[in-house]
């Protein structure tokens, strides 16, 4: 099944479609006992189980069979043979592939930590990292790819940010990894946060293994399978695959990377404007009240298309928006208020987040909007906050939100707050927002005519938070010295 991929090269990422090569996990049970977790590829599965339990010496010949049954859908094989099984049985770890036998599949870090919003809140800040890192640590390891050198026949894995911390070669590519992580806790290094290449294929094995050490970024020479994009996609993990010099292709959390998409736009990622509010207080619709040479909604829609390779449009009116060249959808839980609005752009975007901002917000800041939306690697939504608490209007939303929306819509709750305790949430405290906005006017919008009337005669709101103006000060001073 085809794939979405993202190809990076020559400073740009753009969509794709690809496909993946297969993983998969097949139990396999014996005389009523399960011995094993095999990793294979779908196909022919009968004859994997017979060899490998030919080669384990449980049988000889094909009489020693008695019943013999793969079942694809449950990833299951029972097997009835002649004699008993042995009361212990020793794994042999096999070189070529890690875990040739695995008795228990793999799972990726969860973080926990205790938080308003639930067991699944993302923690800590997860960083945005550069193309030329990857590609600096992957020349850096074949530098250090001795006994490859030497005489081949070695993986070789390392660690680090843009210059390799840890690495390591062995003839098991798993066998590197944790060689890794042995060395990093001896050591006393922490691997969150940093970068992993490899010059071998990725797994759901690795992926997990990564993921237990915190890494946000996975690089290799070679393919992921699609078990192993699905683990890094649940873990947050960036997934990159076939390095070259110049070039690579991007498999999971694009946003991740700090790179160019659509001539600068931010891939993975629609831009939607909600305009289902009845603009009672104005008097008329506000998105179409004029604005900087044309309608308020086009300078909206501006802001984000220059952002976003996808702009959509949240309105149950489309005919008073045939002017706006992009997608127009509808309320799903219609009059369910904002909510529903982004539950609506979400479930109809064609990319697996959207950020979201009301049709009449005059003072978006690009920066401000790109620090957010390139969060949203490992959780479920990037919440900023202002002086006035959380700014939901405002966020990136990842479609790990849907059915937490749905569940609350469908039970008539409308609140935005309703869904927090459910989902993995990165606040962006005020003060990271005040680095970008120190007013907070991004948040700002206009309800009233006097509002408008303000807006028009070139007034801003401020809206400094208590506890970050000192600090906005400084950084203000420390730049004019500086200048």
């Amino acid at each position: 099944m085809a794939t979405k991929i993202y190809n990076f090269s020559k400073g740009v990422m753009e969509a794709e479609e690809g496909n993946l090569v297969s993983e998969f996990p097949l139990s396999l049970v014996v005389n009523g006992r399960e011995i094993a977790t095999l990793i294979a590829s779908p196909h022919d599965l009968r004859f994997l189980v017979a060899g490998f339990l030919r080669l384990q010496g449980f049988v000889e010949s094909v009489h020693d069979f008695l019943a013999l049954s793969v079942c694809n859908d449950f990833g299951a094989a029972s097997v009835t043979i002649r004699g008993q099984l042995p009361e212990r049985l020793k794994p042999v770890l096999t070189s070529g592939c890690g875990t040739g036998i695995s008795f228990n599949l793999p799972k990726i870090a969860k973080k926990s930590p205790s938080s308003p919003f639930g067991p699944w809140r993302a923690s800590g800040v997860s960083g945005v990292h550069a193309p030329e890192s990857v590609f600096a640590l992957m020349a850096q390891l074949a530098r250090k790819a001795e006994g490859y050198q030497s005489h081949g026949g070695m993986h070789s894995a390392g660690a680090g940010d843009d210059h390799l911390l840890l690495h390591a070669e062995d003839i098991g590519r798993h066998n590197t990894i944790d060689r890794i992580a042995g060395e990093a806790l001896l050591k006393g290094i922490s691997l969150a946060g940093k970068i992993l290449v490899t010059s071998g294929r990725v797994s759901t094995e690795l992926v997990a293994k990564a993921s237990l050490l915190g890494i946000e970024v996975i690089a290799s020479r070679t393919s992921p399978t699609d078990m192993a994009v699905r683990m890094a996609d649940e873990a947050g993990i960036t997934l990159i695959g076939y390095v070259k010099s110049d070039r690579f292709k991007v498999y999971s959390h694009p946003e991740g990377l700090s790179v160019a998409s659509h001539k600068g736009k931010i891939a993975g990622v629609t831009g939607v404007i909600l305009a289902g509010g009845a603009s009672s207080r104005m008097g008329s619709n506000k998105a179409l009240l004029p604005h900087k040479g044309g309608r308020f909604i086009e300078s909206i829609y501006r802001d984000l298309s220059e952002i976003f390779p996808e702009v959509i449009l949240v309105t149950n009116t489309p005919e008073q928006y045939q002017f706006l060249p992009c997608r127009k959808v509808p309320d799903l839980f219609e009059g369910m208020g904002a909510l529903a609005g982004i539950h609506a752009g979400l479930a109809q975007s064609s990319n697996p987040a959207v950020f979201t901002v009301a049709c009449d917000m005059p003072h978006l800041d690009p920066w401000l909007i790109r620090h957010i939306a390139n969060r949203g690697a490992g959780c479920d939504l990037v919440l900023p906050r202002s002086g006035n608490g959380y700014e939901p209007l405002h966020a990136l939303y990842r479609e790990g939100c849907l059915p937490v929306m749905e569940a609350c819509l469908k039970k008539g709750e409308r609140r935005i707050i309703s869904i927090l305790p459910h989902l993995r949430v990165r606040e962006i405290a005020a003060a990271e927002v005040a680095g970008f906005d120190p007013c907070f006017d991004s948040f700002s919008n206009i309800n009233t005519p006097e509002e408008y009337y303000e807006l028009r005669n070139g007034a801003k709101t401020t809206r400094v938070a208590d506890g970050i103006e000192s600090g906005i000060e400084s950084r203000v001073e420390s730049q004019q010295a500086h200048a």
